[in-house]
């Protein structure tokens, strides 16, 4: 039998598919997920078993070698423990009063051009350039202060929206949550491990899908508009700046030319839309190529795909629309029964590592 250590060495060295398949492995995960000071000794004293090791280290590998003895009924007393305490975590949080505190978010605003990482940003932007001391502390009030609001606000949101969509995962009977944090699992749908991954239709996408369309680039194309229309804009400030002011100014313009224009746009992007609707494995498999290299994974993922047809820019809100999550999502969870785990096989490769990944993932699109 593959023991401790071999399921220790491929969660290690993030080789994850065979967890997906093999219960043994799954319930690895599972113990691993108990193996916390506070959990551990009460699910021990739950199930009535004794372990002679004290370091947590240790009581993972024994209670490990000891749930083995049994793997089915050792799945169920770890599912019934985990979904007993994952009930007490659910009905502790106040879901209305998170949905109320996101509503008061009204611009969802980085206030800088970094990726992940604030502290380069300042460091590169604002550390690395400035000389006088002055000028520096004059920055604080303008530039600094707001980068570092914005990062600090889009993360509240993120996290807690977050923690507001995972919960209505965990409260569907197919998904066993892990109620200690295990790295590249979130929960498990009918024992299958998966990460969850909120994202919108990204933009960058759409951009190459244009390009391979033999579409013009976005903003090219609403500039030459703007002239056309005799729209003049700030032609110094910010690609994402110039397409705003573009944008808003043809809609307050509101005549037939300028209407034509947003339509078009808004129907290519519907296309393009569609298209990962009826094939959601060529835009997951985009998204595992073209994740940040400091995150990268290979684990399953689920993609929770966000897109405002009215706005996509405004997709962000979406996050805290219970009315629209849940019912989608719930849908999803029961018929995840129906589906095949070779439909949800997807390879794919890596800018600079040599092999080639498989993991098993899924999109649930939220349309609005």
């Amino acid at each position: 039998m593959k023991d401790f250590n071999y399921w220790k060495n491929l969660h290690e060295s993030e080789q994850l598919d065979e967890f997906s398949t093999d219960n043994i492995g799954q319930l690895w995960l599972k113990t691993k997920s108990v193996i916390r000071k506070e959990l551990i000794a009460e699910f021990i004293q739950t199930c009535n078993i004794t372990l002679k090791e004290t370091a947590l280290g240790k009581q993972f590998v024994e209670l490990f070698d000891v749930l083995c003895a049994d793997i089915t009924n050792s799945h169920k007393i770890l599912d019934a423990y985990i979904k007993a305490k994952n009930q007490i975590q659910v009905s502790a949080l106040n879901t209305e009063q998170l949905v109320s505190e996101l509503y008061k978010l009204k611009n969802f605003d980085w206030g800088g051009d970094y990726q992940n990482s604030l502290d380069k940003y300042l460091v590169s932007r604002y550390v690395k350039v400035h000389k006088s001391f002055d000028t520096l502390v004059s920055k604080f009030e303008t530039e600094i202060y707001i980068a570092v609001q914005g990062y600090v606000l889009n993360s509240w949101y993120n996290h807690w929206s977050s923690i507001l969509i995972e919960h209505i995962f965990k409260s569907h009977p197919a998904v066993l949550p892990t109620v200690g944090q295990i790295k590249s699992v979130d929960f498990f749908i009918n024992n299958i491990p998966f990460d969850l991954k909120v994202t919108y239709l990204p933009a960058e996408y759409i951009k190459f899908k244009r390009k391979e369309k033999g579409l013009p680039v976005e903003l090219t194309y609403l500039k030459s508009k703007a002239a056309e229309a005799k729209i003049s804009f700030d032609k110094k400030a910010k690609d994402a700046d110039i397409l705003y002011e573009i944008v808003e100014k043809m809609k307050d313009k509101n005549d037939d030319f300028c209407n034509s224009v947003l339509a078009t746009l808004k129907k290519e992007k519907l296309g393009i839309l569609k298209e990962v609707q009826d094939n959601p494995k060529i835009l997951a498999k985009w998204l595992y190529e073209n994740q940040g290299e400091m995150r990268f994974g290979s684990e399953n993922r689920l993609f929770l795909v966000l897109v405002d047809t009215d706005d996509f820019s405004s997709s962000w809100k979406l996050k805290r629309n219970l009315e629209l999550l849940k019912p989608t999502i719930m849908t999803y969870l029961d018929n995840f029964k129906n589906k095949k785990v070779a439909d949800l096989k997807v390879s794919f490769g890596y800018k600079g590592k040599p092999q080639t990944f498989t993991a098993l993932t899924d999109i649930i699109f939220v349309v609005k």
